[in-house]
């Protein structure tokens, strides 16, 4: 344990930080490709995932561009998935 504690130590924040963020890029992802999708989660996920890149803005390091085009696209999926879902569930029966 004192290991991993000494090498965290070493590790810049930002690189501890921008990991964190990349975990929550994926969950949303992995919620927002679910079958049914489970938007809400998603939406969790990016809102969390937000915060975080509007709070930190400028001191993520060089994963910063990638973090934040990767909100970006899950905005975008995130409102496509629902659209999507929406209507299936509207959908008249047979089309």
């Amino acid at each position: 344990m004192a290991a991993l504690r000494d090498a965290l130590a070493r590790t810049p924040a930002a690189a501890v930080v921008a990991n964190h963020c990349y975990g929550l890029f994926e969950l949303a992802a992995v919620h927002l490709s679910s079958q049914p999708p489970h938007l809400a989660d998603a939406q969790l996920a990016i809102d969390g995932l937000a915060g975080l890149l509007e709070t930190l803005h400028g001191r993520l390091g060089p994963d910063e561009p990638t973090l934040v085009d990767g909100l970006a696209q899950l905005r975008l999926a995130w409102v496509q998935v629902k659209a999507a879902h929406d209507g299936r569930a509207t959908a008249p029966e047979g089309a």
